[in-house]
């Protein structure tokens, strides 16, 4: 399979006052169409900062990023956000649900701000919420709403540009251990439908449902293996 996302070299650093930070030293890195990966490693080795830039949130330092054949870190801001927009979808820890917006408002956002009209806007949210099994809940606000309730709202959102990435930065980590294991099968279901899904996660049991798990360590790649068969059962 092609790769949808080649590092090469990615440095990252941060000035803080008269102190430089390496949150990235030098990382290569290729992940291809389809792939379920997860990525490991204590607070502070890198692994957030590269969903960042992953996501176009944050650009480089040095070094290159290529997404679907588009070379990242020469976009300027609009490229960035049409990029952000229409190839990835972010599932975040905290659902970053607007409050007084409900299920079907806050999947539609995306949509609002690649500028769909408005009868479209409403059919394609309503695919979405019907694939994460929230059909009924589309006219509830978040605080009305449970907390795996919201985070499948969250997912619905991702999905709503169809993306070729989905993004999850810890999806399961503000969840009870029962709700997050429905919200990993519900993931593992959008991997075994094609999508490509890099997941940011410190717990190992989570990790173990991706097909191959990269380890950070300092800002460097301190491992990069192949999940055992059987692993994630």
């Amino acid at each position: 399979m092609p790769a949808v996302i080649k590092i090469r070299d990615l440095v990252k650093t941060y000035e803080m006052g008269s102190t430089q930070v390496h949150a990235l030293g030098g990382v290569n890195l290729d992940i291809e169409v389809g792939e379920y990966v997860a990525i490991m490693g204590p607070s502070g080795s890198g692994k957030s900062t590269l969903l960042n830039i992953l996501g176009c949130l944050d650009v480089p330092t040095a070094g290159s990023y290529e997404l679907s054949q588009n070379i990242v870190n020469e976009m300027d801001d609009d490229d960035l956000a049409r990029i952000r927009n229409q190839e990835i979808g972010f599932v975040f820890q905290t659902f970053n649900l607007l409050p007084r917006a409900d299920a079907q408002g806050n999947v539609e956002l995306p949509l609002v701000y690649s500028g769909m009209p408005v009868s479209e806007r409403h059919q394609r949210a309503a695919r979405s919420l019907e694939a994460v099994g929230l059909s009924d809940r589309a006219d509830h606000r978040p605080n009305e709403l449970s907390g795996g309730q919201r985070q499948r709202v969250a997912i619905a959102r991702a999905l709503v540009n169809d993306p070729s990435i989905i993004l999850a930065d810890e999806p399961t980590g503000a969840l009870d251990t029962r709700t997050g294991d429905e919200i990993m099968e519900l993931i593992d279901d959008l991997h075994a439908k094609g999508n490509t899904i890099i997941l940011v996660t410190h717990e190992e049991h989570i990790a173990q449902h991706s097909r191959r798990i990269v380890r950070f360590r300092d800002g460097l790649i301190e491992s990069d293996r192949p999940v055992t068969e059987g692993a994630a059962q």
